[in-house]
Formats: structure tokens, C-alpha cells, sequence
């Protein structure tokens, strides 16, 4: 299984709850609608809570850099499946990512793909 993490932060100008809201209610289920076609297995939304609480971390740590507003989790069978040529699974990537764009920073949330390894659980 093939996991592609992404993590987030929101477009400047968007507080954490509108960020959340739209994240959970418009684009969550725009990854569901698309998941058949994109061959995603399974999708998770990892919601930062306690943003008082990110900060008091970010000085614990001599200042490193500014907490995420999230983590975009999907997991599908192989690398060749995420690279699809078919239409659809183009079109569909090409729709998620035009609505990430409405709340997404994405010049400043790192993207990466890799494989998992277990180890408790």
C-alpha cells in the first residue's frame, strides 16, 4: 500500500474553523465522488485542535517552523496507480486539486508519497 501525506496550511486570510469546514464539508466529499476512479483505498482528514497549544510548541522548539493546519492522508494499491493516464483519473486529480486552491497554501504544504512500516499496530 502506497500513502500519500500532505501536509496543510490554510490560505492566508482563513481562520482554522473556516478552513476545517470547508475542508470536511466541500472537499471531503469531492475525494469521496472521485476515489473509485483515482483508485484511492482510503482518505483521512487529520484536523489540528489547540492552536495555543502549536504555538507554546513552536517556542519549545527554539521557534521551528509554524504548525500545520492539517494532514491529508490517502492510501492506494501501487506508485502506478497514483499515475494514471486514463481521462477520467486525470480530470479527477485536475478537479481536486482546482478546489484545493480554495483554501489550500499550497506553496507552503508539503506533499510526498511513501510507503508505510508499521510498527505497533
Amino acid at each position: 500500500m502506497i500513502k500519500l501525506t500532505h501536509c496543510l496550511r490554510r490560505k492566508p486570510g482563513m481562520t482554522v474553523e473556516e478552513f476545517q469546514r470547508y475542508w470536511r464539508e466541500t472537499h471531503a466529499p469531492l475525494v469521496e465522488a472521485r476515489a473509485e476512479v483515482l483508485g484511492i483505498k482510503r482518505y483521512v482528514q487529520v484536523h489540528t485542535v489547540l492552536p495555543a497549544v502549536n504555538a507554546a510548541l513552536q517556542a519549545r522548539n527554539g521557534g521551528s517552523p509554524e504548525a500545520f493546519d492539517g494532514v491529508a492522508e490517502l492510501w492506494v494499491e501501487s506508485v502506478e496507480a497514483m499515475g494514471s493516464t486514463d481521462p477520467a483519473a486525470r480530470q479527477a486529480a485536475a478537479d481536486l486539486l482546482a478546489d484545493e486552491r480554495n483554501f489550500i497554501d499550497l506553496e507552503a504544504s508539503p506533499i510526498w508519497i511513501a510507503e508505510e512500516h508499521p510498527v505497533i499496530g
